[in-house]
């Protein structure tokens, strides 16, 4: 028998998370409406490249750190 998520439990910045659904980093940020140009991802303290964020699925418990990029001068 098949069991299907309805949820996803994770931690964003160190704030606990209930996903509405299982998904990858750039859904997650897609969800987030958070803008992807100037950010990076940390996933349970591992960079993840830009370039993989379409295909890295998200698992319950993971820890998520999304860190904004500021310009200055």
């Amino acid at each position: 028998m098949s069991h299907l998520l309805k949820h996803l439990d994770v931690t964003v910045n160190g704030s606990a998370m209930e996903l509405p659904r299982e998904m990858t980093i750039k859904e997650l940020l897609e969800y987030l409406k958070i803008n992807t140009t100037m950010v990076a991802v940390e996933l349970n303290r591992e960079i993840v490249p830009k370039s993989d964020h379409p295909s890295r699925n998200l698992s319950a418990g993971d820890q998520i750190e999304i860190v904004h990029f500021v310009g200055g001068g």
